[in-house]
């Protein structure tokens, strides 16, 4: 599921303006691919920057996220990313959302989970080793959108194998689950949920998954 355009220099940009802001309030990465860029919305209105305000509304003073996503990227290559990027230890919220792209390109099963459990204990460790600080989400269903629609039985099919693994990992180590794709399946029906690009959420469909994600947040992350 990649999409060509100016994407890389956004995300180097969104990530740099992030890591050069001081210190201000609760430090928060969005890891993932173009599910957590925001692909087709506005940067503000990607689902880590709604979160991050959203937060910020209910008393915790939050910096702007810092980003390490790209449009079209696999397991393997945020794993790269991340190696390179020299991150902090200390983020006090880590969201993973990562997985469409290993589907989209018919990787296996298998490499997947493989790499998402080491994405998973990276996302501790960036955590400070506290693992209530690291939110899992599950990948969205894009069968339930114009561009997968033709294809929608077939794709659901394997998003569902993809989240029962990453689900089960999670669960093994302990880790919070937000479960959105529910939310992503609802896209045919009420079209305003996705983007004009017919493929990616709109920034409607990512205030839904923040809804989700801060019903969910019964424990402040830090």
């Amino acid at each position: 599921m990649k999409w060509t355009g100016n994407i890389t220099g956004f995300v180097m940009v969104l990530t740099l303006t992030a890591c050069a802001t001081s210190k201000k309030g609760v430090s928060y990465l969005a890891l993932g691919d173009s599910y957590t860029i925001g692909e087709s919305v506005p940067v503000n209105r990607n689902f880590p920057y709604q979160l991050a305000d959203s937060i910020g509304k209910r008393g915790s003073a939050y910096e702007s996220p810092v980003i390490i996503a790209r449009t079209g990227w696999r397991t393997d290559q945020l794993i790269e990313a991340i190696e390179s990027a020299h991150l902090s230890n200390e983020y006090d919220l880590v969201t993973l959302l990562i997985g469409v792209n290993n589907e989209f390109q018919g990787r296996s099963l298998k490499e997947y989970e493989r790499d998402f459990r080491l994405l998973c204990m990276k996302s501790i460790e960036l955590a400070g080793n506290k693992k209530k600080r690291v939110r899992i989400i599950s990948i969205p269903d894009y069968g339930y959108t114009p561009y997968g629609e033709p294809n929608r039985e077939r794709i659901s099919e394997r998003i569902d194998l993809f989240n029962a693994s990453n689900r089960r990992i999670a669960d093994s180590l302990k880790l919070k689950y937000v479960d959105i794709t529910g939310i992503s399946r609802r896209g045919l029906n009420e079209p305003d949920l996705v983007a004009d690009d017919g493929l990616h959420p709109s920034a409607k469909m990512y205030a839904l998954w923040v809804e989700e994600i801060l019903r969910k947040m019964k424990d402040k992350p830090h």
